[in-house]
């Protein structure tokens, strides 16, 4: 979580919101990095969880990230949750729960629905008071 946390002091600087994510391999090893980049790029599908599977995918040569881990520091919205079950990814970690818009647990849960066909463990609140704090010093200085 250190790691997404980094990410995500990242995005700070070109006016993202602080949301960073890495997909750790089989092997423990750190495979893709992402932070949230949508302001930075215009691209609204820039969120920090996509442009790490898309670098997991590419340094691993496959679209299943099968065995990976994705640990990001804000609960994943409906785009990312939904590209977590393409990619097959096993292991979702997450820091703080996102009760507006959060699709892994707490307003939706689509990784988790029987109706798919792949389900993620997701284990969320690691390192949540941080991951929280970051969050909340970005939008009191910029609402």
């Amino acid at each position: 979580m250190d790691l997404a946390l980094g990410e995500a002091r990242l995005a700070v600087g070109t006016g993202d919101v602080p949301v960073g994510a890495v997909v750790v391999g089989p092997d423990g090893t750190v495979v893709g990095r992402g932070r949230n980049r949508r302001e930075e790029t215009g691209d609204p599908t820039a969120h920090a969880e996509v442009l790490a599977l898309r670098e997991a995918a590419a340094a691993l040569g496959e679209w299943r990230l099968a065995g990976c881990t994705l640990v990001v520091t804000l609960e994943p919205c409906a785009m990312c949750a939904g590209a977590i079950l393409l990619a097959r990814v096993p292991r979702l970690v997450l820091g703080a729960w996102d009760d507006k818009a959060g699709a892994t647990g707490s307003v939706w849960d689509v990784v988790r629905d029987r109706r798919m066909n792949h389900r993620v463990e997701v284990l969320g609140g690691v390192q949540e008071d941080e991951c929280a704090a970051l969050l909340r010093e970005f939008f009191a200085e910029h609402r």
